[in-house]
């Protein structure tokens, strides 16, 4: 009896083990599932969505959608949100969440476009008024950036008070005037082409290129994925989880900044009525991109095909006519199956 009991004990070992690394080998996913789930494969599927919708776009609205002005007119619509959402994926990618983009894009408009700025501008030089797009869309997400990291004020309220007070302040500013921009050398450099392109498209690429570069290739953005990863561990890590929020916020501000200046120079007008809804847009692109709402994850890459995929199907249901309505309801069914394919990836071992 005492030597059958090891024995036996020993062969259940080895048929527990032999059971686990078959379920182990079974769990890992295949060549394709790795394909899928990774940063490549995700890009791809952006890249065939895009094309089906193009297809989508010829077939329905044949040369009017596949003529070249209509996609220099896509991609200049994309311009000016792709920057808004190049800036949010920072955010996002850090764990946090930005409601204000829009309200800032639409006080920095204001603030630039006023009757002292133009003066100014027209005295000394059209820079003037890029400055002071940038600084009051910096200044304004410092202001978020320290609510949340030293105030320990939610990512939500926090900005989404900021919402509310920037585009009251915009509206107190305009008196709900639209204002008008009288200052040629402005609108001259920034509403022409290079090399047959306009120059807020090269902007937008401009930004997506210092942005990729930023979150793959720097520290900064190695602390952006810890901390949007786990905050408490990247803090024990040595990172100024604080300070890092608060440089976050202002790197977005920053982009609604610049972005107010390219609908500025592609209206020739400030108004309080400008970027509405452009927080739900970047997040939408944002998450289609492939960044995850929870932090940790980020793709410029993806972003920018985000980006072109909502203004694609916008310019399709615009040339078919189709209401404003109908736009609405499919972007939120696009953005509820991105969610939902992000939380199935997320429990898939290995992702």
């Amino acid at each position: 009896m005492s030597d059958t009991n090891p024995t036996n004990a020993a062969v259940a070992q080895e048929d527990t083990a032999r059971v686990e690394k078959e379920a182990a080998r079974r769990a890992e996913p295949s060549g394709l599932g790795q394909l899928l789930r990774s940063s490549v494969g995700h890009n791809l599927g952006l890249v065939l969505a895009l094309a089906l919708l193009a297809l989508v776009g010829v077939i329905t609205g044949g040369e009017r959608f596949a003529s070249v002005d209509n996609v220099m007119t896509i991609l200049r619509l994309a311009a000016v949100i792709g920057v808004v959402s190049i800036g949010m994926t920072f955010v996002i990618t850090g764990g946090g969440i930005d409601l204000s983009v829009g309200a800032l894009v639409a006080l920095s408009s204001i603030w630039c476009t006023t009757v002292a700025t133009q003066t100014m501008a027209n005295d000394i030089h059209w820079i003037i008024i890029v400055t002071t797009a940038l600084l009051v869309g910096a200044g304004a997400g410092l202001i978020n950036g320290l609510l949340i990291a030293y105030g320990g004020v939610a990512p939500f309220i926090a900005t989404l008070a900021m919402m509310a007070s920037a585009r009251g302040l915009a509206e107190i500013i305009s008196a709900r005037k639209t204002q008008i921009v009288s200052v040629p050398g402005f609108t001259d450099a920034l509403s022409r082409d290079v090399l047959g392109v306009s120059v807020l498209i090269w902007i937008f690429a401009i930004v997506a290129v210092i942005g990729w570069v930023l979150l793959n290739r720097t520290t900064f953005g190695r602390r952006t994925l810890a901390i949007g990863g786990n905050p408490e561990a990247s803090r024990l890590a040595g990172i100024n989880v604080r300070r890092h929020t608060v440089l976050l916020y202002v790197l977005v501000g920053l982009c609604c900044g610049i972005a107010a200046i390219m609908l500025v120079s592609r209206t020739t007008t400030g108004s309080a009525t400008h970027g509405q809804l452009y927080e739900l847009d970047a997040i939408a692109a944002v998450v289609i991109g492939g960044t995850l709402l929870a932090g940790g994850r980020g793709t410029i890459v993806g972003t920018v095909f985000g980006v072109l995929i909502f203004m694609t199907l916008t310019n399709v249901f615009v040339i078919n006519n189709l209401s404003i309505s109908a736009q609405a309801f499919t972007k939120g069914l696009i953005i509820i199956a991105a969610v939902l394919l992000q939380k199935r990836f997320s429990r898939q071992p290995g992702s």
